[in-house]
């Protein structure tokens, strides 16, 4: 099958990308960061995070780069003064939407959501913490869930669908309302789908899936499993 290869710029850097591969896609494979928090290898992109918005001549609006394709001639643009105010923005409204207290978590310095911050230089939140009182599940006997710490990045979601291929965890609820779910509202360790495989807890970003016995900055997230079974599957 013959694939074509088109050429176009992303950051005053001229690069060749295959058609119907992502900006994300084009700027890993040529040493490009871009800021992430939804998306992960080997799961589908979703969008949900918007850290990853850059700027593409012509495009008056900021497009996300894991599910914007790429097409001959584009000129992307991902770390604009523009686009460094707006991932800080976004940052700073996770943090102040749900309890992100990193002193005392127990993914402390193995938080994806605060090595971003880290990144981007969001060192301080200017927004109004909301300090939402949300539920703690501990009703699993190896892991639990914080949803205080929760960034609604669908990872978990994502990766129980189409890796574990169990789809025990959901969404429920609109907005500020929104909730991750298992077995449709039921406590986690009710549930009659888990396969208690842990792969939800070790995509997690932050805190709020981990597991139990892990006192604080001890749950490091191991995730080479899944480019690995992503590629077994897609060969088999």
């Amino acid at each position: 099958m013959t694939v074509n290869v088109l050429t176009l710029t992303i950051d005053d850097q001229q690069v060749s990308a295959r058609e119907g591969q992502t900006i994300m896609q084009v700027a890993t494979e040529n040493g490009i960061f871009i800021p992430r928090l939804c998306h992960i290898e080997g799961l589908d992109p979703v969008g949900a995070c918007r850290l990853c918005l850059c700027e593409v001549k012509g495009t008056p609006k900021l497009l996300p780069a894991c599910t914007t394709k790429v097409s001959e001639g584009m000129e992307v643009s991902t770390s604009t003064e523009r686009l460094g105010e707006y991932r800080k923005m976004i940052l700073e409204l996770l943090f102040a939407e749900r309890n992100h207290v990193c002193a005392v978590c127990v993914s402390n310095g193995h938080c994806d959501l605060q090595s971003m911050a880290q990144k981007v230089g969001m060192d301080h939140v200017t927004v109004p913490y909301r300090y939402p009182k949300l539920q703690v599940d501990a009703t699993h006997e190896r892991f639990i869930a914080d949803h205080n710490r929760c960034i609604l990045c669908t990872r978990c979601v994502r990766v129980c669908d189409q890796i574990e291929g169990a789809h025990t965890w959901d969404v429920m609820g609109r907005g500020e309302g929104s909730r991750v779910i298992t077995d449709l509202n039921q406590p986690w360790g009710d549930s009659e789908t888990c396969t208690k495989c842990g792969k939800c807890v070790h995509v997690c970003p932050t805190g709020a899936l981990t597991e139990k016995g892990r006192s604080v900055a001890e749950m490091a997230k191991q995730r080479r499993f899944l480019p690995y079974l992503t590629k077994m599957r897609e060969e088999w």
